[in-house]
């Protein structure tokens, strides 16, 4: 059965950071593209960090960009997502995903594998 469990997530004041772990089981990460998504209230699902698999190319949306890091574990067969000066509006709940054969890696349908979700609030 192919899983992914995340855990990290929480409440952290403006200017902190939060680490989200995502351990999947089933299958290897290596020959998927990974990424991160995460969705607000109201909004749609967006995909904000990914590692295509194909060329190793990794994404960060602009939102992101300089306060967030992917990574992942070949070892452990998980995917990490490091954040760091977080702000009231990256409050949303955050999903991993896996996709083999992904054609365009910030695309909610492109992956088959998703986590739970963890819910990620910042506030003073």
């Amino acid at each position: 059965q192919l899983q992914l469990v995340e855990s990290g997530g929480g409440l952290v004041q403006p200017g902190g950071s939060l680490r989200l772990s995502c351990a999947a089981s089933g299958f290897s990460l290596d020959y998927y593209t990974i990424g991160w998504f995460r969705q607000a209230p109201g909004k749609e699902r967006e995909g904000i960090v990914c590692i295509n698999s194909g060329d190793g190319t990794t994404y960060y949306d602009y939102s992101v960009k300089g306060r967030f890091t992917i990574s992942r574990d070949k070892a452990k067969n998980t995917m990490y997502m490091q954040m760091n000066s977080l702000t009231p509006s990256d409050t949303a709940v955050y999903f991993c995903a896996a996709g083999f054969g992904v054609r365009n890696p910030v695309v909610p349908e492109q992956y088959d594998n998703w986590g739970q979700g963890t819910q990620d609030a910042v506030a003073s």
